[in-house]
């Protein structure tokens, strides 16, 4: 459970971006992915989408590849105290020497340190000498094509988010999910759907998408079939219904029918509640006939 002070209502969107708010009534969404984010959007709180430094974020999104928050979020906690002028660097009025956080540069401070040192100070994260040499190719770029952390920020916030995808997809380490949570969290766009591993098989499981159908694919059966503005919300509050009902090896429905909110909108492809069994929508039987 977050601990997080929750508003009395939900919303869609906010102040530091995110378009606006949407009303999630299942009863009036125009398609079934609709329908299943409009009861999303009654189970869950949506957040603010938007605002987020782009580089943090990208960051950020980096280090959460192939590894759960539990173990990425120390990591980056870590990196940035140490490269981003974080609080224990200094003391309450920064006569420490050390430069205050809103001096440093993120791209600059990553960009001339040791990776050895980078790979110690994110181990928790898991992939640490991978990453961080995607995170050290990565500040190395931005400060080449835009100068700066803040320039490349400009540049996620203000450019046409297809171009922004685009630039995204050519920096090394970075994939279409990576791409789209930057033009999410840091951009505030509306209509962009990340495809994370729960998404991905939430929404085949579902028989939304095609059961055969890559990230990029689910991505845009969903960006077409869900409203623009629910997007954001779509992808976080999906996560959690992965995590907390549609897990990947133990849904909620094999033990209970009934216990999972999206049962009677579901076509279980690969999911089994008979024999226990559990698939991939891919290899699925029921798939092949439907293909």
């Amino acid at each position: 459970m977050s601990e997080d002070t929750e508003p009395s209502v939900n919303i869609s969107g906010g102040e530091s971006g995110g378009g606006v708010v949407a009303e999630f009534d299942p009863a009036a969404a125009d398609t079934r992915a609709e329908e299943i984010v409009d009861r999303l959007g009654e189970l869950y709180w949506q957040k603010t989408y938007g605002g987020r430094d782009a580089f943090t974020c990208l960051v950020r999104t980096i280090l959460s590849q192939n590894t759960s928050d539990k173990a990425s979020q120390p990591a980056h906690d870590a990196l940035i105290d140490r490269y981003d002028g974080g609080a224990s660097q200094r003391d309450a009025d920064g006569a420490s020497g050390q430069p205050r956080a809103e001096d440093v540069d993120l791209a600059e401070s990553l960009a001339t340190t040791e990776q050895s040192t980078l790979a110690e100070t994110i181990s928790s994260a898991g992939l640490y000498n991978q990453k961080s040499e995607i995170i050290i190719d990565a500040a190395e770029w931005v400060l080449e094509a835009f100068g700066s952390a803040a320039a490349f920020d400009e540049f996620v916030k203000d450019e046409d988010p297809a171009e922004v995808r685009e630039t995204l997809l050519e920096v090394r380490g970075v994939g279409p999910k990576t791409a789209d949570c930057v033009l999410l969290f840091a951009g505030g766009r509306g209509g962009v759907f990340p495809v994370d591993t729960h998404v991905h098989r939430i929404y085949r499981r579902l028989g939304i998408a095609p059961a055969d159908a890559d990230h990029e694919e689910v991505r845009a059966v969903l960006e077409r079939e869900v409203p623009a503005e629910k997007c954001g919300f779509g992808h976080t509050a999906s996560i959690q219904f992965g995590r907390e009902y549609c897990s990947a090896r133990k849904p909620a429905c094999l033990e209970d029918p009934e216990a999972c909110p999206m049962g009677d909108l579901c076509e279980q492809v690969g999911v089994y509640p008979e024999t226990g069994e559990v698939v991939d929508p891919a290899d699925a039987p029921e798939a092949e006939t439907k293909g």
